[in-house]
């Protein structure tokens, strides 16, 4: 089974770059930028990543994100992830990125697009993989500097396909961004949003009825309210489900109770992602993998998965189809 894993055409469509920031290339970075890290060598910054929450992880997420300073910093973290995607049989992926991180810290939006984007043109080409690219708003900060870099990416838009929100859950309800997600969507933007992770099952009833989402990121705690699930079957909304994100931020305390099966039998349209693969312990087949030993998951339930992964994509009908023919070959 690991080797069809390996094997199976799929798509990625929850995946935060900065997520993606291995420490070999963190240490590399900050070196060529002459900047320290809190942490002597790979092996204790490795340590550190062992997280009880997810604002455990987001403090040493955002103090990673530090070292990225110039335009080539970003294309190499984006374009190490990209190899990767292709060496896990990634024929598509969407990425989010979270600008605000860098903005804030006195890094130009310019510099952050500029170097994901001519990344992911290149891999593009080179490596056969195609894209789109989410903005995310970070949902700790005030609505007002979510309207600020809906603005300050107006010089990008034809590069940005879709806007997001994540960062710490609780507290941070959907609603807190309703206006800005109707801006967004007036500007012609798909919309996405972290809920259900952490926060309760009405943060998903929010994004659906208040930001008109396109697509749930996470979504698991759905199962704790019947009207929930029916409101997102009958709506065929995609969930980005992320299992091994869930075990490390310990939203679930074991893989084999994690609710992904359930959510599958209740006729949700699940698909499995890796989230912040560097900090959680593996990327996209290591996702699959390890909730289908937990989960005893069929062979079918695999291709359940990966066809899901296409139809849910932000990709043309037409470029779905041509995905979905090569998953067809695949499993003929």
């Amino acid at each position: 089974m690991e080797e069809f894993i390996k094997e199976i055409p799929k798509a990625e469509l929850h995946l935060h770059i900065e997520g993606t920031f291995e420490p070999e290339l963190m240490f590399e970075i900050a070196s060529r930028n002459d900047i320290d890290l809190d942490y002597k060598n790979i092996e204790e910054l490795k340590k550190a990543y062992n997280f009880s929450n997810l604002q455990e992880f987001l403090d040493i997420y955002y103090a990673g994100c530090n070292v990225l300073i110039n335009e080539a910093d970003f294309y190499d973290m984006t374009m190490a992830y990209l190899k990767k995607a292709k060496e896990q049989n990634i024929l598509h992926t969407e990425i989010m990125f979270d600008p605000q991180t860098h903005t804030d810290r006195g890094i130009s939006f310019e510099t952050v697009i500029n170097g994901i984007h001519k990344a992911l043109a290149d891999a593009e080409a080179k490596l056969g993989i195609t894209s789109k690219l989410i903005m995310s708003f970070l949902r700790h900060l005030p609505e007002k500097a979510a309207f600020e870099t809906l603005e300050q990416a107006k010089p990008f838009k034809k590069w940005i396909d879709a806007v997001g929100l994540d960062s710490s859950e609780l507290g941070h309800p959907p609603s807190k961004f309703e206006r800005v997600f109707q801006k967004a969507k007036e500007e012609g933007y798909l919309v996405v949003a972290h809920a259900g992770e952490e926060g309760p099952p009405e943060y998903i009833t929010e994004a659906l009825e208040l930001l008109q989402v396109d697509r749930i990121d996470h979504g698991n705690r759905s199962l704790e309210d019947i009207n929930v699930v029916n409101n997102l079957v009958e709506r065929k909304m995609a969930l980005t489900v992320c299992p091994l994100s869930n075990l490390k931020l310990q939203v679930v305390k074991d893989l084999k109770k994690h609710p992904l099966k359930k959510m599958l039998d209740k006729g949700l349209f699940v698909t499995i992602n890796s989230d912040d693969p560097a900090y959680f312990s593996g990327y996209l087949n290591e996702n699959y993998i390890e909730i289908q030993k937990a989960l005893d998951l069929s062979k079918e339930n695999i291709i359940q998965l990966a066809d899901n992964s296409f139809k849910a994509s932000f990709l043309s009908e037409t470029e779905k189809n041509k995905m979905l023919e090569k998953l067809k070959e695949f499993t003929n």
